[in-house]
């Protein structure tokens, strides 16, 4: 995730980044200048037009179907960024449930060290292994030490359940003190069942390949419709037009699923080291 000062311009305007718009659409902007510009060329110096009056009206169409994409894209990234916001909402439930665990842990277990010491590792072990199984990676071995092909952090949530659950039979833990860390648990599994869901669950195909498809068509049809108003000038107007529309469909795609690596995806493994930290600091 990309840190940065909303309030400076300048550095906002003039950076080039990995994930900036105009260098991963540079190929399609390149491809519609180049079109524009023939269009612009064979009406205005091959084609001889005896009204055209007519042929502007063309842009009329245009008035119309812009409200309409502008009405669909405005949808779009309203979506795509309600499901950036869930995921983290998300983790940040996650940053609260393992630091609420691990205060109550430290003082239920204050006299074991080598029981704190397992759920020292455990607890921010959850929170790696998530952000690795959201980007389909696999975490380290030595951090999880779940068998290949395991659901790796409900494997670690199991650990815990079945560590308290041995704490509770041995007499170390009473019914209510088990109940009393509960929450945590259940939310921990909670958490990983929503990320779950906004990762599996993509903006549906046909509307997406829909937006596409209006953003092209419909700027392919603009030069025609403002060539006899605009000439030669509507090469970089057209050229801009889709460098916005195209790059706000662009940009929905990015955070719509917001825990790969992308430069604008959450920043996961910051937030897990985080964990790690506050959890170490609390069972010490």
């Amino acid at each position: 995730m990309i840190s940065y000062n909303d309030k400076l311009w300048l550095p906002a305007i003039f950076s080039i980044h990995r994930a900036d718009t105009v260098r991963r659409l540079a190929p399609l902007l390149l491809t519609m200048l180049a079109y524009t510009s023939v269009v612009a060329v064979i009406v205005l110096e091959v084609i001889d037009l005896t009204n055209p009056r007519d042929w502007s009206n063309v842009a009329v169409m245009h008035s119309l179907l812009g409200f309409v994409i502008s009405t669909l894209l405005v949808f779009r990234t309203n979506t795509a960024y309600d499901r950036w916001w869930e995921g983290r909402r998300q983790w940040g439930q996650l940053v609260n449930s393992s630091r609420s665990l691990a205060l109550k842990l430290a003082a239920l277990l204050a006299d074991l060290p080598t029981e704190r010491a397992f759920f020292r590792q455990q607890i921010p072990a959850i929170a790696f292994s998530l952000a690795a199984h959201l980007r389909g990676e696999s975490p380290e071995a030595e951090v999880v030490g779940a068998p290949t092909g395991t659901h790796q952090p409900n494997f670690l949530i199991t650990k815990l359940f079945a560590r308290l659950q041995g704490l509770r039979r041995q007499g170390v833990l009473s019914t209510e003190e088990l109940l009393l860390v509960n929450p945590e648990l259940v939310s921990l599994s909670d958490i990983v069942g929503a990320c779950e869901r906004i990762r599996n669950t993509p903006i549906p195909y046909s509307y997406s390949s829909f937006l596409k498809k209006f953003i092209v068509i419909y700027c392919l049809t603009l030069p025609f419709g403002y060539v006899m108003t605009l000439h030669y000038w509507v090469v970089p107007v057209v050229t801009f037009i889709f460098y916005v529309l195209a790059s706000l469909e662009h940009i929905a795609e990015e955070i719509e699923d917001p825990f790969g690596t992308d430069a604008n995806d959450l920043p996961t493994t910051e937030i897990s080291t985080g964990i790690e930290r506050v959890v170490s600091e609390t069972l010490v």
